[in-house]
């Protein structure tokens, strides 16, 4: 058996990644004053931002072409490929998970398992990135899923957002209307809700320094209850400085904590805006017998 392993764009894996766990990324598009671009192919993350700053319209995302995704499913078969596992971005944000269950059952060249991450960002890069070293190792596909659905569970993430507009003018903030009349006034605390899987503000902090300190007090106690060993993730939005600074801070900290740093491109940033920041976690999976 040998079995392909497929992500999008908003898993932010660097090229070095992905060259070396053999990882398809599909490009998400994103649209920007009537002009789609394809995330990491022909806009990068700097020049979003740019545009963002001063863009007419307020920008929207799309999905990839479904005939695009058969044509690729259909490449990987002819490579030699007999199955592919293809892990997207929550299909509480984006309809792609959804389109892609659809289709899955007419391609016979090859059998494609889409895979909802329920996440997104550098996090459900760490399952495609596992998946592959599983893949490498001769794995079945369903060892591969009873795995990512394991390490899905032990993920958690704290989003601090300079303001709600793009979240709530993009329809990706579930409870929006207890939020939005402080919208200007406050820095909101968001997560991705455990039951629904949709992102939901939860508490209203007057300043982004008090914001991320109450951050820290709730990663410190999730590290408390949690019964295997953590690592971190610092994920911010055009902000490197402030990202840099928080990791640091975290690592004081934690000095014995694996934690990486990484960012929010394209798709993510048109629903969270500039200068959001987010502190993940999840299971030290460099620490699992795959």
């Amino acid at each position: 058996m040998k079995i392909a392993i497929v992500t999008d764009s908003t898993a932010y894996l660097t090229k070095e990644e992905t060259d070396k766990y053999n990882i398809t990324v599909v490009p998400i598009p994103v649209i920007i004053d009537g002009r789609e671009y394809n995330e990491g192919i022909d806009l990068t993350t700097t020049e979003f931002y740019d545009k963002l700053k001063n863009s007419q319209a307020f920008p929207s995302t799309s999905q990839p072409p479904i005939g695009e995704m058969i044509d690729l499913y259909n490449s990987l078969a002819d490579k030699g490929y007999d199955t592919v596992i293809s892990i997207h971005l929550a299909s509480t944000i984006s309809g792609f998970y959804n389109s892609l269950t659809q289709i899955a059952p007419s391609i016979d060249k090859i059998k494609v398992i889409p895979y909802d991450s329920k996440i997104t960002v550098k996090l459900m890069g760490y399952m495609a990135i596992q998946a592959s070293k599983m893949a490498a190792l001769g794995r079945t596909p369903e060892q591969i899923l009873t795995y990512l659905d394991g390490l899905r569970a032990t993920i958690d993430e704290l989003f601090v957002v300079d303001d709600l507009q793009n979240l709530v003018r993009g329809g990706r903030l579930s409870n929006a209307s207890a939020f939005i009349g402080g919208i200007l006034k406050i820095k909101p605390l968001l997560t991705f809700d455990d039951k629904s899987n949709e992102i939901v503000a939860f508490e209203k902090i007057r300043s982004r320094k008090k914001a991320l300190k109450r951050v820290e007090e709730l990663f410190a106690a999730a590290r408390e209850k949690a019964d295997y060993p953590l690592r971190a993730l610092v994920i911010n939005a055009n902000d490197p400085k402030a990202g840099n600074e928080w990791a640091a801070k975290i690592h004081e900290l934690y000095p014995d904590m694996k934690i990486e740093q990484s960012y929010f491109g394209p798709v993510i940033g048109t629903h969270l805006g500039d200068k959001a920041l987010a502190l993940a976690w999840l299971r030290d999976f460099d620490q699992d017998n795959l």
